[in-house]
């Protein structure tokens, strides 16, 4: 629970750190005449919406298991981590449409005053990043990558200010809008793909199946192994189900085996499990599927 509350504190900090420098993202990019700044407005103004959900759904997300939600709500963090992600992948689409236009016809920009907003940006969106980077769920590294596309975006915005105040160059506006933009959007859809594998109860990338049936079938006693099945709950809370056939010789060890076999899968990122023991003689009368 404590892991959870911290979870909760971190994406509430990032929320409160968004929301408030939206606003005076807003008011800098009508003053500076910066597409990139107002664009970056607009998606900050994305993030905040998706934070405020984060925080909303993590905080419900606490409640225990109970007979109509058994595994708890705990998807609910993940549902949040999806929105999140399409929210940024719309408010991409939306600023690069946008931005196109101002190549074949730059403004005139603020650069001193983009310089400036840059340097409180890179601070208050920095800060946020930390907090969130510092969890281990799914929905704080999808949410820390709204924040990251902020922190690389006001480096880009500050470079680019420079540039503009020293060379006169105002294609830099829109040009390096584009870039970072597209650099998130590839970032993104990783993100998306791993959501969706939970959301399809697929094996975590970072756990190889065939590793873990090797390990268990190694052990004194077992002859086989079929029927597993691993997923994620939230993209931290690993599930193991299995049916685990061991030797006649070796049944009344039963309970020790499967003790060994918990320990074995807790070094695979997997703590919540559920083992079936059969006899070899279950599998002579009913086969069973070693795949």
């Amino acid at each position: 629970m404590k892991s959870h509350n911290q979870k909760v504190r971190n994406i509430k900090v990032a929320t409160f750190l968004n929301i408030s420098f939206t606003i005076i993202e807003i008011i800098g990019g009508l003053w500076t005449n910066s597409l990139a700044i107002l664009s970056d407005a607009l998606h900050d103004f994305g993030d905040s919406i998706a934070l405020l959900t984060s925080w909303l759904a993590e905080r419900m997300a606490q409640k225990p298991p109970d007979t109509k939600r058994t595994f708890g709500y705990k998807r609910l963090s993940l549902f949040s981590a999806l929105f999140a992600a399409l929210v940024l992948v719309a408010g991409s689409l939306f600023i690069l449409s946008e931005t196109i236009p101002r190549l074949l016809n730059p403004e005139h920009v603020n650069s001193r005053g983009m310089a400036g907003l840059a340097i409180v940006g890179i601070f208050f969106n920095s800060i946020g990043f930390l907090r969130l980077t510092k969890g281990a769920s799914l929905n704080e590294r999808v949410l820390s990558l709204h924040l990251l596309e902020d922190v690389l975006g006001w480096v880009v915005i500050l470079i680019g200010s420079i540039i503009i105040e020293f060379w006169d160059n105002h294609l830099i506006d829109p040009i390096m809008t584009i870039g970072f933009t597209v650099f998130i959007l590839w970032g993104v859809i990783k993100k998306l793909k791993e959501t969706f594998n939970v959301l399809l109860q697929g094996v975590p990338s970072y756990i190889n199946i065939s590793e873990i049936k090797n390990a268990l079938i190694s052990l004194t006693g077992v002859s086989a192994v079929h029927d597993v099945h691993i997923w994620s709950l939230d993209g931290e809370t690993n599930i193991f189900t299995a049916h685990i056939v061991l030797e006649k010789t070796i049944m009344g060890e039963a309970f020790e085996l499967r003790e060994k076999i918990k320990k074995i899968l807790e070094n695979f990122q997997i703590k919540h499990s559920t083992i079936e023991i059969e006899t070899e003689a279950s599998c002579l009368s009913s086969p069973c599927d070693t795949g």
